[in-house]
């Protein structure tokens, strides 16, 4: 910390700048964990600084992807549990990035908050960096911005950013995709970081915040621990997939479910059909229509239902491509196959 910079007068508006000093240097050792070939300097200047590895690319193509965490925000401040929400944040700009067939090359966060307290934002900048490290990308900078007066003390919102590369002949678009192709399912982790606005409204957790903390039988853990779960990170099975077989699309199944999501790697004229009883839902899922009583096709079109990123590849390649993903942790399944005409997503 700078030893002259301190000032009373921003103090008494709400803002300690001294708290942010702390906070960097809490979380200097958890971006370290980061640091990746490409990474020049440190952290401290105006901007991050990272020298891509161009070698073997003919036409490097760069492709960015940058998200929040919603208002999953909310399960991780009931709970007073802060270093796993950064990993959701990661996740849900690289997930989107390696869709395209990038590999994701770093990453800076923006942590707005009522207060700022070093240990908490350290926590936040731990699961961030966590996050980075599982998907192979590093750390190369961010912001913390005290907000007194527009949010309250105890309150922050979390977005971030990602920056990838692509050769341009590798860039995954649908348009060798064609009926008979098969879909594959890589399982979610459970809800991710979608539809927490309705799970708040089902299980009333604004109003009875305690709930989170009943074990279920059904999940075997407590309600929160359950929601809280982290977003898992496809990028590195995905990325050693699409080295040894052709992938034809990728979609990442975020906010919209099913409906909105797979759609986006599946061409104009084709369609997906899809068993329900295929689907390995998990019982968190169960639980949320319940207490919701809500309708099967708005589970479909807010969650991922067990299901957190498709991938579609010829049938005559599938049985390799799962055991590709299954040597590397992914539990992957036959989710559905690609068909001509109707409806773009057809659960039978």
């Amino acid at each position: 910390m700078p030893e002259d910079s301190y000032s009373a007068s921003y103090a008494a508006a709400g803002v300690d700048i001294t708290a942010g000093y702390k906070a960097v240097e809490l979380m200097k050792r958890h971006i370290a964990r980061t640091a990746i070939p490409g990474v020049l300097g440190g952290i401290g200047g105006f901007g991050g600084l990272f020298e891509p590895d161009l070698a073997g690319m003919e036409h490097p193509v760069l492709i960015s992807g940058t998200d929040g965490v919603g208002t999953k925000l909310r399960v991780a401040q009931y709970l007073d549990k802060h270093d796993t929400i950064g990993v959701d944040c990661v996740a849900m700009c690289v997930n989107d990035v390696v869709c395209a067939g990038a590999k994701p090359l770093f990453f800076l966060d923006y942590i707005a908050c009522g207060r700022n307290i070093p240990e908490r934002i350290a926590a936040i900048v731990a699961g961030v960096a966590e996050g980075c490290v599982q998907a192979g990308c590093a750390l190369v900078g961010g912001e913390t911005a005290e907000h007194p007066g527009v949010m309250p003390e105890d309150d922050y919102d979390l977005a971030g950013f990602t920056v990838g590369i692509v050769d341009k002949s590798k860039i995954l678009d649908d348009s060798k995709t064609a009926p008979g192709d098969v879909l594959l399912a890589l399982p979610s982790s459970g809800v991710h970081s979608n539809g927490f606005s309705l799970v708040r409204k089902v299980f009333g957790l604004d109003e009875r915040p305690q709930t989170l903390d009943k074990r279920s039988d059904e999940l075997g853990t407590t309600l929160g621990e359950a929601l809280l779960t982290p977003t898992r990170i496809y990028v590195k099975p995905v990325l050693a997939l699409m080295e040894q077989v052709q992938v034809k699309g990728v979609s990442h199944i975020t906010g919209g479910g099913f409906y909105e999501n797979i759609p986006r790697s599946i061409p104009a004229g084709l369609s997906v059909r899809i068993e329900k009883a295929a689907v390995r839902t998990p019982a968190v899922f169960g639980l949320i229509q319940k207490a919701g009583e809500i309708p099967e096709r708005d589970m479909f079109n807010t969650f991922n239902m067990g299901v957190g990123m498709t991938v579609t590849v010829a049938a005559a390649d599938a049985d390799r491509a799962l055991a590709v993903l299954r040597a590397r942790g992914e539990d992957a399944y036959v989710l559905g196959t690609v068909v001509s005409g109707g409806e773009r997503v057809q659960l039978v």
